[in-house]
């Protein structure tokens, strides 16, 4: 009998607690689904650009690469930036520079005619004029959007216990398959409705809704008059107190060089340099893919995108949760989530025969590509999380900025070396062995990284700054 009333006491022991930290999840869910949201467009919108353009598949992988490499470089700085503004106004600005950016690119051909005689002086004439103009506005975007992740997790470690986090990283980053999920069903429609530059001013500017509920509702967990005394002190339980000032003094102390001399900001960047190409991969070209192989265009990608992406929910929010049936077991945060990481990159290994069961339907490639995109965001709740579990809250969102970056430069090297292989395989009319080899990547990434990370750091070691 006492087993059947543990689950009542329990409940009633997180209702005294309070969940007021839930609601800065759901607002960081908001956020990234926003981020991926205003991402995507561009990749949902490249048949028809292409087409209106000339685009070669070089073309669209340059405009792509500029895309992350910018986002590369400026996660470095973002993690920084937000470190020394803090929380609130660190995301809150990061936001408004990737929405005014998106919207940018309704006006990426006219920007492109402006710069062009500049560019023929330099000697890039022979690049496409529309090129040029979509490679500012992506620019402009990489450079907004590397606030996000720094500033979510920044704001993961002052709201949630250890145990936990790994659980609301998953949750708010599942943000991102439903950002996946709405472009293929809003931007296809938009586009042939209204012209494909309403499509980027009309996504671009919900963005800006989301910041009044930011003001309204953020402030740090010491200053935060709608946290209960007993929820502040379950959240601050087993971590070190955040400054008053958001950690800005701390923050200014700490040098990336420090932060470079620890093996647990290496392995957390190499995991990330080998991985986040997987998902970019997935992310971008995608809609080429079926159009290059199944002839699938416009709004008859909505239904196959949406399936994939769908599936890539269960992944995030079962990803972040699983750890905790190793932490649950007795082991600490750090090895808990190795051990739910080894697991999880196994499943990528199904994307291996995408192509040999795509020549029976083109739903085999979708849904096992769905299975590798699913684990990919299980792997990234995970990933993420490490930073926390070993390093200080004032220092998190700069050693997340240089994972990030090194994602984003593993990024340019993926879609550099896609548009390369798919342009030549294409000319050679076996566009499909591009793929393959793509797919062959995505499918080892995953054990790869996870072998290299555990060699790095076998054991949990918290870093001392």
């Amino acid at each position: 009998m006492s087993t059947l009333r543990q689950p009542a006491s329990t409940v009633t022991l997180k209702e005294k607690i309070g969940g007021y930290r839930w609601t800065i999840c759901g607002l960081l869910f908001f956020a990234t689904t926003i981020n991926y949201l205003d991402r995507q467009v561009l990749s949902l919108l490249q048949p028809l650009l292409a087409d209106e353009f000339g685009w070669s598949n070089t073309d669209y992988a340059n405009i792509a690469a500029v895309f992350q490499f910018t986002y590369a470089i400026s996660m470095l700085f973002a993690g920084r930036i937000i470190d020394r503004l803090g929380t609130k106004w660190g995301f809150a600005w990061a936001l408004i520079i990737w929405s005014l950016a998106a919207i940018l690119h309704a006006f990426a051909e006219p920007m492109g005619r402006a710069v062009s005689p500049m560019l023929t002086a330099m000697g890039f004439a022979a690049v496409p004029v529309s090129v040029f103009g979509f490679m500012i506005a992506r620019a402009a975007l990489g450079f907004g959007e590397s606030g996000n992740f720094p500033a979510a997790i920044k704001a993961t470690a002052e709201y949630f216990p250890k145990k936990e986090r790994s659980l609301a990283t998953g949750i708010f980053n599942s943000g991102s398959n439903v950002g996946a999920i709405l472009a293929p069903l809003t931007v296809p429609w938009i586009a042939s409705h209204l012209g494909w530059e309403y499509t980027f001013f009309i996504i671009g500017a919900i963005g800006f809704i989301w910041l009044i509920f930011w003001f309204y509702y953020y402030e740090i967990p010491s200053k935060q008059t709608k946290l209960t005394a007993p929820e502040l002190a379950y959240i601050s339980s087993d971590s070190e107190p955040v400054l008053e000032n958001d950690s800005t003094a701390a923050a200014e102390k700490i040098s990336w060089v420090q932060l470079l001399g620890f093996k647990q900001t290496w392995a957390f960047a190499f995991g990330k340099f080998m991985t986040d190409g997987v998902w970019w991969f997935f992310l971008f070209w995608l809609p080429a893919y079926l159009k290059a192989q199944y002839g699938l265009t416009g709004t008859q990608v909505m239904l196959p995108l949406s399936v994939l992406y769908s599936m890539t929910m269960f992944g995030s929010i079962g990803g972040g949760a699983f750890p905790m049936y190793f932490i649950n077991r007795g082991y600490n945060p750090y090895e808990g989530r190795m051990r739910a990481m080894l697991v999880i990159a196994l499943f990528p290994l199904v994307v291996l025969a995408a192509q040999p069961l795509g020549d029976i339907s083109f739903w085999f490639p979708v849904i096992l590509i769905g299975i590798g995109a699913s684990a990919h965001q299980a792997w990234s709740a995970n990933i993420f999380t490490t930073v926390s579990d070993m390093f200080p809250k004032n220092s998190v969102a700069s050693v997340t900025g240089i994972g990030g970056m090194a994602g984003g430069i593993g990024g340019v090297v993926v879609t550099k070396v896609g548009g390369y292989l798919f342009d030549y395989y294409d000319k050679l009319g076996h566009i499909e062995t591009g793929y393959t080899i793509m797919f062959t990547f995505c499918a080892v990434a995953y054990l790869i990284a996870w072998s290299v990370m555990k060699t790095l750091v076998p054991k949990m070691k918290p870093v001392a700054l």
